[in-house]
Order: structure tokens, then sequence, then C-alpha cells
């Protein structure tokens, strides 16, 4: 399987996309936009157009030029798409249509645009940057988005998150306001963003939430480099900032590398923490996988993971590039005295 798959218009993947587009409540003439730049996968807004036209959509393309920066280090998985470069035309277009198919590579998630499209009424599915078998696996099902529901009402309801494990992760988070929101792989509703694969409930901390240790052990995941860990990194996290990485090896060498290469502060903090709420994402789908036909929503997602990621935090006011999402495995994940993850068991 590895680099060995042929990105063609699969009958599979058509349907995939068909059904994550239905289930957006696409209806015969709406207006569906498909956003891609010179750097996306082809097939993705290939697959997009094809599936829109099948429902009976009005289509159209829109295909900006990559963005590139020699000043900056290599940025990967941010969900920050520098693309649209407020391009007032472009903006316009994407807020006038009924649906967004965000083929970026990076994803509008913290694009600068996305409140102006989402206030013109649009709702935008972001198509993680994925080989379509990927998303083809992890079409969404009924249970999904009321499971993701009912997790978002215990994270806005508590006050705090406590995270431990067996090998030494204590984290405590308060959620005191915090912006909490949760993920099922669609959206029907207009003035709403979501990303496919779905199937995760996290929490936006306000500033100096943040406190603890965070262990990765191995096995656990830094998903900007995609890589499984293979020896511990211990992070110390005081008032949202990571003020020292321990461990010796090149996973910890990495880590301390890249978020030093931003020289902003600001990388060092708590972006939003969160769990996996998706039965049929797996673990260990990276190990089959080249890095370059994988983008990873499927390991933020699968069910049990903890997710903490470092970087652009805009509810505490922080902005910055540099980005890190790092999936754990075999946490406890406490709502106030509700325990909601079970060493790394969702309950059932």
């Amino acid at each position: 399987m590895n680099g060995m798959l042929q990105e063609t218009i699969e009958p599979a993947w058509l349907a995939a996309f068909e059904a994550v587009l239905g289930r957006c409540g696409l209806q015969p003439g709406d207006t569906v936009a498909v956003l891609s730049e010179s750097q996306s996968r082809p097939v993705l807004p290939q697959l997009a157009r094809l599936a829109a036209a099948r429902l009976g959509a009005e289509v159209f393309s829109l295909v900006l030029p990559s963005t590139f920066s020699q000043a900056l280090p290599v940025a990967r998985s941010t969900g920050a798409s520098m693309v649209l470069r407020h391009i007032a035309p472009v903006v316009s277009a994407l807020a006038g249509s009924t649906l967004v198919v965000d083929c970026t590579v990076e994803g509008l998630m913290h694009a600068p645009e996305l409140p102006a499209i989402l206030e013109g009424g649009a709702r935008v599915l972001y198509v993680s940057n994925e080989h379509p078998e990927a998303l083809a696996r992890l079409v969404p099902d009924d249970a999904l988005e009321p499971l993701v529901k009912a997790h978002v009402k215990r994270l806005r309801a508590a006050r705090e998150m406590r995270v431990t494990s067996s090998a030494g992760t204590d984290l405590t988070i308060s959620l005191q306001g915090a912006v909490s929101g949760g993920n099922w792989g669609y959206t029907s509703r207009p003035g709403t963003m979501t990303h496919w694969p779905g199937g995760l409930a996290l929490a936006f901390p306000a500033a100096g939430s943040v406190n603890g240790t965070l262990v990765l052990d191995e096995g656990d995941v830094n998903l900007t480099f995609k890589r499984y860990l293979e020896k511990r990194v211990v992070l110390r996290v005081e008032n949202d900032y990571v003020t020292r990485i321990e461990g010796s090896g090149v996973d910890a060498d990495l880590m301390r590398s890249y978020i030093a290469a931003w020289g902003d502060r600001d990388a060092h903090a708590v972006s939003h923490v969160g769990y996996g709420l998706n039965r049929q994402a797996r673990w260990d789908s990276m190990a089959l996988y080249d890095k370059r036909d994988f983008n990873g929503t499927e390991l933020r997602a699968f069910a049990g993971n903890f997710l903490y990621s470092t970087g652009a935090n805009e509810v505490a006011g922080r902005h910055t590039p540099g980005h890190f999402d790092l999936p754990l495995r075999h946490c406890t994940v406490k709502l106030d005295d509700t325990v909601v993850v079970d060493s790394g068991t969702l309950p059932a």
C-alpha cells in the first residue's frame, strides 16, 4: 500500500464525496465553490466538483497560487491557509456561495478571511489533505454527530479538565472562559465550518488556564512531523507555556529545534485541548501511508486520544504560525468529576 496508491477517480471515492456533500444539506440549484491552490492534491477538487454536480448543484472552481515564505520555517498541518491573501473578489465569491468545499492544503479553519466568508452565510467543508482512500474510510455515520454534540455540551458545562496517564501526564486545564466546539465531518447550517474526517470535541482555553506536565510516551504522535515517538518527551507547562522540553534523542531534539525556529514565545503556548470520538479512525493508520499522502486528521480524531496542541489561540489573544498537534494514547480525561476518557478508552 505504501506509495502505491494511484489518485484516479474511483467509484468508492466519488460515492464518499457525494455522501458527505449530501450530509451538508446540498440541494439542486445550490451554488458550490470548490476552492483549491496550485499545490492541492488534484484528485480532491476533481471529486468535489463531480460529487456536487451529481447532486444537482451549480459548481465553480477557484484556484489560487500557493504561497511560500523564505523567511519562516516550513509549516505543516496548521489549519491556517494563507492563499486567500484578503483578495476581495475571492472572499465575496466564497461568502456568496451555499457551500465552500475547501481543498486548500492547510485549510481555512484559522485563516484570517474565514469570518467574512461565514458572515456571508456560506458553510465551509474543509476536505483534509488526505489520500481519498482515508476519506472514504471515514465517511461519518449517523452516530457521530449526536456523540460529538453531547461531549461539546459536557465541555461547555465543565469548569475544569484534568488529564492524567500512567506515563506521568498530569495536566490541569481551567475551562472558565474557554470556547468549546466539536466536529463530526459535515455541516448543513449556514455560517459554520467543519472538516472531514471529523469526530473530536475540543476547547480553546482562555489565557493562563493550563498547568502541569504532559508526557509524550512511545507511540504517541507528533502530527506536525507525521511521526510516532520512539522515545518519551516530557513537556513542562506553566500558565499555558511549554517552559521546558525534557528528553534525550531525536524526538525531543526535533521538538526543541522546530519550536525555537519560529522565534516566537507564543509558539510555546497552548492552542487547544480535546479528545477524539471517532471509533472508525485508527491510531495505527499513519504507518500505512507515505508522508505526502497523509495530513493526519484521522489521528486527531481516533476514539480515546487526548489531543494537545500548541500555537495560535484566538480566545487567549495569541497568533502564531508555529504549531504542534500531539495526539496521546492511554490518557484519562476528567471533566470536573466525570471521566470522559478512561486510560485511552471511550466509555461505551
